[in-house]
């Protein structure tokens, strides 16, 4: 058994699993204070060292560790060992990280368009990630010669004003496509990137992005810490869920996405109060916002017989399906992973209703999870790949590779 499977097996022992090449578990909690008080005793096994990635939920708690070294077992152990003084209870198959893969000619020219549209750090030869770690990260395959055809996934991508119009200004291009949004890498790929606006006037710490969200750099654990239990305090007594995720340079406070917002569009006064409360709480600690680190991203996939694509990714990824009738979104019940919304191809659109994609879908679970997701997918409608039995397509095509650590 080699070192890694060694690793891997301790930390299993404790909660967690191996899953995208670092050790994650997640705990239900039912209340955001009661996961608030699993961030306050991570804090203090790390002592003087950099939070961990949490993400904090009305429904529990996600911890990502760096990797499967001897130090993140031990800190695995206390983290478990916390949780259990808590009352709170590990669900490995909670666990999954969504990732996005471009097939393309010129790999460079393709990565560039995405780094600056998205505001991704490069890693390794040829990904990009998200710094604060929220969104899906994304890589890129060779491939023999470019091919036009217009695929049929596409990313949409929200951001502050001011970068939406600066990453016009540095690809080179103007928004086109039926709401003046998209934007295409030299390949074809789209992405529409929508500009966010304010919340209300006593809200200027807070963007709309899809969802409202706003980002305080913090510079120690302590502080972090101190606006996550405000936050969470907050949040419970307002009977509101918010999103808090704590990174080891600062915490992001997201609604999810359209959950500030009522039926018309319009925000919601409950919402509008805890944004308040959330940003004078900020200010208290003396926190500011940055804006320029927020990001929203979700896919979109055009299919001819809408029910049944997203049938077969509602069953893959265990989503559920957006109440409104108006909408075809599917999301994380834990809105951790991206929203994917579905639109109807055109059928005299031939040539695009089976041509491969060019962009694909990587699913890394943990390993004693993979069959399960897998099973789902098949007895919804999905299959396997010939040449590969972990490369699955959804009744219209689109791929997705499920991937394991082990």
């Amino acid at each position: 058994m080699t070192e890694e499977r060694v690793t891997a097996a301790e930390l299993e022992q404790a909660d967690w699993r191996v899953v995208d090449g670092g050790a994650s578990a997640w705990y239900d909690a039912p209340t955001h204070s009661a996961g608030a008080a699993l961030v306050d005793r991570i804090a203090a096994l790390t002592g003087d060292g950099a939070l961990p990635d949490v993400d904090l939920r009305v429904n529990g708690v996600r911890v990502r560790l760096r990797g499967p070294a001897e130090a993140d077992v031990a800190l695995a152990g206390g983290v478990s060992a916390a949780a259990r003084e808590l009352g709170l209870v590990a669900d490995p198959a909670a666990l999954q990280v969504m990732r996005l893969v471009i097939d393309a000619a010129d790999i460079p020219s393709v990565k560039a368009f995405w780094q600056t549209t998205l505001a991704y750090e490069p890693v390794g030869a040829d990904g990009l990630r998200d710094p604060l770690r929220r969104d899906p990260a994304l890589s890129f395959r060779g491939l023999d010669e470019p091919q036009p055809l217009r695929n049929r996934i596409h990313v949409d991508v929200g951001r502050e004003p001011a970068a939406v119009d600066a990453v016009k200004v540095a690809v080179g291009q103007e928004s086109f496509g039926a709401y003046e949004l998209t934007l295409a890498d030299a390949e074809g790929n789209e992405a529409d990137v929508v500009p966010g606006g304010e919340l209300s006037e006593e809200t200027t710490d807070w963007l709309t992005i899809f969802g409202a969200m706003t980002f305080y750099p913090t510079t120690s654990a302590e502080q972090a810490v101190s606006l996550v239990a405000a936050v969470a305090r907050l949040a419970d007594d307002s009977g509101v869920p918010v999103l808090i995720d704590v990174r080891p340079d600062g915490v992001t406070i997201d609604s999810g996405k359209d959950l500030w917002e009522d039926d018309e569009g319009a925000p919601r006064p409950a919402f509008v109060d805890l944004a308040a409360g959330i940003q004078k709480a900020a200010g208290e600690l003396g926190l500011s916002a940055d804006p320029t680190r927020l990001r929203f991203v979700q896919l979109g996939f055009d299919a001819l017989d809408v029910p049944a694509v997203r049938a077969f990714w509602t069953a893959l990824l265990g989503y559920e399906h957006d109440p409104r009738q108006f909408l075809s979104d599917i999301y994380d019940p834990r809105r951790i992973n991206p929203v994917l919304f579905f639109q109807q191809l055109d059928p005299a659109d031939k040539p695009r209703h089976h041509h491969r994609n060019r962009l694909h879908l990587e699913l890394a679970v943990p390993h004693d999870q993979a069959r399960s997701r897998i099973d789902a997918a098949l007895a919804a409608g999905g299959r396997v790949a010939p040449e590969n039995p972990h490369l699955l397509t959804d009744p219209e095509g689109n791929e997705v590779a499920v991937l394991t650590d082990l």
